[in-house]
């Protein structure tokens, strides 16, 4: 390998396609047991590489040069070998300021919990005293490395302004897990989560949900990347430097706002909803096909998950199983993004469906005129005009207040389509 990750388990890196877009070089996913992590450094059978969970500690006995900042912090994410030097740094540090800076995230003079006591835990504690934290405490199960726990944390830090999550706790594939209860910090003014799989974390939706910023670690993830990248490019070929400008401050933060957005626009999920007969499924397949991605409709993977049609679910078994149901569907359609999902007409009512849908991505509601819906037998809930109208008046404010934006559909599905393509280019 000549660049690359390494890791105990990468299934949800998505480091791979972030730097396949920075510029001509190889880079590979390498998971590694932890007893291999020495022979594999030892080896030097790489030039540069990238170092994750669990291992930022690990490396540091087993390089030959060490920055005066990864010292200071504790951990290495960034190695290099250069003139038969095994040299290490940390460019998390570096990314998770931009990550504030991009979000507004302001610590200076504020109080910080930083929840984990692994190596991020250290950079995230770091960054918040480069940046003028008046208190930075970490929190962890145990009270290991000068840690609080978190019964300490809710009993004598309700205060706290700001959150930094660098646990794994609601990584992928276990979504929707939250390390800590905000609800005991009524000061909280930011919440940031190292998370970047999911997009949107359990921890971020709880705070937006309360109107506190709050990011998860996508940003961070780009950023140091692009800082690891400018390292790496010290010893790349003049072919792999092609188109890797990364010299200035300015050609980084550019580099990293256009991965971003790449980035982001391809992993999020394009969710519809709104009432049964608004053209979720139309609208759903003309994005896939402009887009080059899956179309999933919940409703139909329920049908195939119970061989029967959705009428025939609620006669025989009830609409209490066909909403279980649904809300397994939707979890298992939302646990990884990159697709267009159409949703039933009631799925917005759950809560625990909402969050899943969020997770990995953003929620458009198709908003038609009730008169131009119409009723049909397939529909259990809206088969006649009069049980439309009563589920499109109930349902209203839900559709609105679960959306992240309304989609005014007064023309055609293809109007509708760009309108949703015209707000991704923007977001």
């Amino acid at each position: 390998m000549d660049f690359g990750l390494i890791g105990e388990k990468l299934g949800h890196s998505f480091s791979k396609d972030i730097h396949g877009r920075l510029g001509g070089y190889a880079y590979e996913l390498r998971e590694l047991p932890r007893d291999t992590v020495e022979e594999f450094i030892r080896a030097k059978e790489f030039r540069g590489i990238n170092v994750t969970i669990p291992y930022k500690e690990v490396v540091i006995p087993l390089l030959d040069e060490v920055s005066e900042r990864a010292l200071a912090i504790g951990a290495v994410n960034t190695i290099v070998y250069d003139g038969g030097k095994l040299c290490g740094d940390n460019t998390d540090f570096g990314g998770m300021q931009a990550l504030m800076k991009h979000y507004g995230i302001e610590v200076a003079g504020r109080d910080v919990l930083v929840l984990g006591s692994g190596g991020t835990s250290k950079t995230a504690t770091a960054v918040a005293k480069a940046l003028g934290a008046a208190s930075v405490n970490r929190v962890s199960r145990t009270k290991r490395d000068n840690c609080i726990t978190y019964e300490e944390a809710y009993e004598t830090h309700a205060v706290a302004d700001v959150i930094i999550n660098t646990t794994p706790v609601g990584m992928f594939p276990n979504n929707g897990a939250c390390p800590i209860d905000i609800g005991h910090f009524p000061k909280l003014t930011g919440v940031v989560d190292a998370i970047y799989n999911p997009l949107r974390t359990r921890l971020v939706s709880e705070a937006r949900k309360r109107g506190i910023p709050a990011a998860g670690g996508l940003y961070m993830l780009v950023a140091q990347a692009v800082l690891a990248a400018a390292k790496f490019a010290k010893v790349m070929t003049p072919a792999e430097r092609a188109g890797l400008s990364l010299d200035t401050d300015e050609a980084v933060t550019e580099a990293t706002e256009r991965i971003f957005r790449e980035v982001l626009r391809e992993k999020q999920s394009i969710v519809l909803t709104g009432m049964p007969g608004v053209g979720k499924t139309t609208v759903g397949r003309i994005l896939a096909e402009r887009l080059g991605c899956e179309f999933v409709d919940s409703d139909d993977a329920i049908v195939e998950k119970c061989c029967c049609d959705i009428p025939t679910i609620f006669a025989e078994r009830g609409e209490p199983f066909f909403r279980e149901t649904e809300a397994e569907v939707i979890r298992e359609l939302s646990a990884q993004g990159g697709r267009v999902i159409a949703t039933g007409g009631g799925a917005v009512l759950r809560s625990d469906n909402v969050e899943a849908l969020r997770s990995n991505g953003r929620v458009y509601f198709l908003d038609r005129d009730p008169a131009l819906i119409t009723a049909t037998d397939g529909r259990p809930l809206s088969s006649n005009r009069e049980a439309l109208m009563q589920r499109y008046n109930e349902r209203y404010p839900v559709y609105c207040s679960t959306c992240d934006v309304r989609i005014a559909c007064e023309g055609t599905a293809e109007d509708a389509a760009s309108q949703i393509l015209a707000d991704r280019e923007r977001d």
